[in-house]
């Protein structure tokens, strides 16, 4: 038995949203797992919406998150003649009839049907005038007007939909463009997709679908509903609620290992594990622990999963990445050893890249001006003296040591009869210029002595 085919099928008419990197993660998990195909397709049949732009932007985004394809990417822009095909089997089947009601007819009638507070449906005139191919004349499914269509979701469970509430939908309109119901059916159906994982907000299509493929003769997929993704508020996920494309937040520093975590979890679990290499999500998802509730988009946990990546990945191979984002700000870095240290430095402290680049900068800046409100507290003139006592004996170390450095701490705090805390944090702004840093060794190292004696320097002067 060979495994399943699924396919992610996004069109190009906006950025890649969350949504949709969830759904295309999915059908790439359920192929993964079953040794299976997965399958990029483009629907890009809204000629005046769809853009090039966009498509890349999708392109780029799977790729970002390692969400690589085994067929495609295919374009129903460049299936017409497959389309065409299959509406001149169902029209020759008697399963479908052209119409040439004229859109104002059709408007009115819509109008009309919301007056009354009716699900507005089309009125069947050219249901059985026995009309031809021609101009202006679109082609609509004969659907079936008494019995019930239903499937077995494999999330959702047993779904059915009367018949008399599926009205006679148009399958090509006048200007030849399948529409999206008709064309998805086809595409499916060519490309031997075995399972359509999608978004429940499908639910509504699927008994259209369902009955056009009855209406060929063709085996029926399974079907798979997932549950949407909602805001903090529970409204329905827009930009209001994060970044509007998937490639945002890759600007915004965040890393696709735990993109990709983040989004599985959205919907699906494995017990109580939080935290899954791509290994164990490929051998542990399945379906039957998709959720049937909405999931809730929380960008704190989003951060936090971040955190934790950026914790676990060598710090060498984030050395590139820290690179990027300080050059965003301005600042031309080498990767080097010296590089590699600062990371280390910064990786228990940092959410994203974006976050762990701002905080790497005074290692490269002078640190001025200090934050205000620990200046104001630390940097008094009772603590100058104290101060220039610490650079003078670090000026006299044969070398930096750890052990070194913190004796000339102790003896200073010995002798000077401060807290050790209040000559630290002095240091600490001295040095980084804010109340919280890494490590004052580890920033005196990285600095380097003359650097370090240039910052306190430029302290003693500031205290007052």
């Amino acid at each position: 038995m060979t495994g399943p085919r699924t396919r992610f099928s996004p069109s190009p008419t906006g950025y890649f949203h969350i949504g949709g990197a969830r759904t295309a993660l999915f059908n790439w998990l359920y192929a993964r797992h079953y040794q299976g195909v997965f399958i990029l397709r483009i629907e890009d049949t809204d000629l005046e919406r769809s853009q090039k732009l966009y498509e890349d932007d999708i392109l780029a985004s799977l790729q970002w998150l390692g969400l690589d394809w085994d067929e495609g990417p295919y374009r129903q822009s460049e299936r017409l003649d497959t389309y065409a095909f299959f509406a001149r089997e169902l029209f020759n089947r008697g399963a479908a009839y052209y119409c040439d009601c004229p859109p104002e007819m059709l408007e009115q009638q819509r109008q009309e049907a919301l007056a009354r507070k009716d699900k507005p449906r089309y009125h069947g005139r050219c249901r059985d005038r026995g009309l031809t191919p021609g101009p202006d004349r679109a082609l609509r499914f004969r659907g079936p007007q008494q019995g019930v269509t239903h499937w077995h979701d494999l999330t959702k469970g047993s779904i059915a939909f009367d018949n008399a509430e599926l009205d006679d939908l148009v399958l090509v309109r006048a200007d030849g463009v399948p529409t999206y119901n008709f064309a998805v059916v086809v595409d499916d159906l060519t490309m031997n997709i075995s399972h359509v994982i999608r978004g429940d907000d499908h639910v509504p299509n699927t008994p259209r679908q369902i009955l056009i493929y009855e209406a060929l003769g063709a085996k029926i997929p399974q079907f798979a509903h997932i549950p949407m993704i909602l805001g903090p508020d529970r409204a329905k996920l827009s930009k209001r609620h994060g970044a509007p494309s998937v490639l945002d937040y890759q600007k915004m520093g965040y890393l696709p290992a735990a993109m990709v975590n983040f989004l599985a979890r959205l919907g699906w679990s494995h017990g109580d594990q939080e935290i899954f290499s791509r290994e164990e999500l490929i051998r542990y998802f399945t379906l039957e622990h998709v959720g049937k509730a909405a999931s809730i988009f929380d960008t704190e946990k989003l951060s936090w999963l971040n955190g934790h990546y950026l914790r676990e990945t060598p710090a060498r191979d984030l050395a590139p990445h820290l690179q990027e984002f300080l050059a965003q700000r301005g600042l031309q870095v080498e990767v080097s050893d010296r590089l590699v240290k600062i990371v280390q430095t910064l990786q228990p402290r940092s959410h994203t890249l974006a976050d762990m680049a701002e905080q790497a900068l005074f290692y490269f800046q002078d640190p001025r001006p200090y934050e205000e409100k620990a200046a104001a507290k630390f940097l008094t003139a009772a603590i100058r003296p104290v101060l220039q006592t610490i650079n003078e004996r670090l000026a006299g170390l044969p070398s930096w040591t750890e052990e070194a450095v913190n004796g000339v701490f102790q003896e200073v705090q010995r002798e000077s009869g401060r807290k050790m805390k209040e000559i630290a944090q002095a240091v600490r702004l001295a040095l980084s210029g804010r109340a919280a840093s890494p490590g004052l060794f580890e920033i005196m190292e990285i600095l380097g002595p003359e650097e370090v004696h240039r910052r306190l320097q430029a302290a003693m002067a500031a205290c007052r």
